[in-house]
C-alpha cells in the first residue's frame, strides 16, 4: 500500500528557501561571469572610446573641410549663373541692335547677305571668313565683333559652371560619406560605453572632470596673464568649461575642436578658418618652448586636433564626447606645433 502513496510534497517555506538559494547562485554566477579576466574592464573599455572618439574625429574634421568647401562652390556657381544670365541679356540686345541695323539697311536699299545670314544661321563658323566682315560697314562690324566677344566669354563661363558643378556634387558626396563615417565611430564607441554598468559610466566621468580641474588649477598656477586677442580668446573659451562636444558644432553652446577655436577669436574680434587642416596656416607656427597662453596648439601627424594653449604645459580643448569642453596635459596627445594667430 506504501508503494501507490503520492509522494510528499515540499512545504511552501521550502520552495522559497530553494527558490532564493537558487536565485542566489544565478546572481554570483553572473557576477563572477561579469569579474572573469576574459571581459572587458572598465580602463579597457575606455581606452577602445578613446581609439574610436580619435577616429571619429579625423572623419569629423574631413567632413568640416568639405562643408566648406560645399559653402565657397554654392557661392561661385551661383555668382557665375547670374554672369551667364546677364550675359546672355545683353548678347540678345547686341543681337537686336544688329538687326536693327539690318531692318535700316534693308529700308534704304536691301540687307547685305552676309548681315541676313549672321542673324538667321550659324554665324559662328560663318563669320571666321574674314572676307565677310569686309563686306559689313562699320558699325555692323563693331556690332558682329562685340557679339562674338560676348558669345565666347559666355561659353568659357558655362563651362567653368559645369566644372564647378561636378566639383560640387563630388564633394556633396564626400561630406556625406564622411558624417556617416563619424557618426557610425561615436555609435560604436556608445555601444563599448554601454557595457559598462551605471556606476563604472558614472566612474569614468567623474574621473575625467576631476582631471580637468586639477589641469585646470595647474594652467592657472603657471599663466602669465597675457593680453590682446589670443589673451581674450582664452578667457572666451574658458567660459565654455563644461560645455559638450558635437561633431560639426561651432558654438555657442556645444562645440567640436577646430568649431571652439574659432567661436573663441571670434569672441576676441579675430576671424580664423574653419577646420584644423586651414587653421594651421592662420598664423606663425612656434614650436613647444614658444608657447604662450591662448595659441592654438595642434595634435597628431594628421593635424586633426586643436586646442588652445591654457599655460604650464596645459590645452583647454573641445576634446570629445565623454570629456567635452575641458582642460588636459599637452602630453596626453601627440604634440606638433603651435600657431601664434
Amino acid at each position: 500500500m506504501a508503494s501507490h502513496r503520492r509522494p510528499k510534497q515540499p512545504t511552501r517555506a521550502r520552495v522559497t528557501v530553494l527558490t532564493a538559494t537558487a536565485a542566489a547562485a544565478v546572481a554570483l554566477s553572473a557576477h563572477a561571469a561579469s569579474a572573469a579576466p576574459g571581459g572587458p574592464g572598465k580602463d579597457e573599455v575606455k581606452a577602445k572610446v578613446d581609439a574610436l572618439y580619435e577616429e571619429a574625429e579625423q572623419a569629423t574634421e574631413k567632413a568640416n573641410s568639405a562643408k566648406e568647401r560645399q559653402e565657397k562652390l554654392e557661392k561661385e556657381i551661383s555668382q557665375l549663373q547670374d554672369q551667364v544670365a546677364r550675359g546672355q541679356e545683353e548678347l540678345n540686345q547686341l543681337r537686336n541692335t544688329l538687326g536693327s541695323m539690318a531692318s535700316a539697311q534693308y529700308r534704304t536699299g536691301g540687307m547685305d547677305q552676309s548681315v541676313a545670314l549672321f542673324l538667321s544661321g550659324d554665324p559662328e563658323t560663318y563669320l571666321e571668313k574674314a572676307s565677310t566682315l569686309e563686306q559689313l560697314t562699320g558699325k555692323q562690324v563693331e556690332a558682329v565683333q562685340r557679339i562674338q566677344a560676348k558669345q565666347r566669354s559666355l561659353a568659357q563661363q558655362r563651362q567653368e559652371a559645369a566644372g564647378k558643378l561636378a566639383d560640387l556634387d563630388a564633394t556633396r558626396k564626400e561630406l556625406a560619406e564622411k558624417k556617416k563615417a563619424s557618426q557610425d565611430k561615436l555609435a560604436e564607441a556608445q555601444a563599448q560605453l554601454n557595457t559598462l554598468t551605471a556606476q563604472e559610466r558614472a566612474q569614468l566621468k567623474d574621473d575625467d572632470s576631476r582631471a580637468s580641474r586639477g589641469d585646470g588649477d595647474r594652467a592657472d598656477l603657471g599663466n602669465v596673464k597675457v593680453s590682446g586677442r589670443a589673451g581674450a580668446a582664452l578667457e572666451a573659451a574658458k567660459t565654455k568649461l563644461g560645455s559638450a562636444y558635437v561633431s560639426g558644432a561651432t558654438g555657442p553652446s556645444a562645440f567640436d575642436c577646430s568649431g571652439l577655436t574659432q567661436w573663441a577669436y571670434k569672441q576676441a574680434g579675430v576671424s580664423i578658418t574653419r577646420t584644423t587642416y586651414t587653421q594651421q596656416n592662420d598664423g606663425t607656427r612656434i614650436g613647444r618652448s614658444e608657447l604662450q597662453p591662448g595659441d592654438l596648439v595642434f595634435f597628431y601627424s594628421d593635424i586633426h586636433h586643436v586646442g588652445l594653449y591654457a599655460g604650464n604645459g596645459i590645452v583647454l580643448h573641445a576634446s570629445n564626447p565623454r570629456g567635452g569642453v575641458k582642460y588636459e596635459s599637452i602630453n596626453n596627445m601627440p604634440f606638433q606645433f603651435g600657431v601664434r594667430i
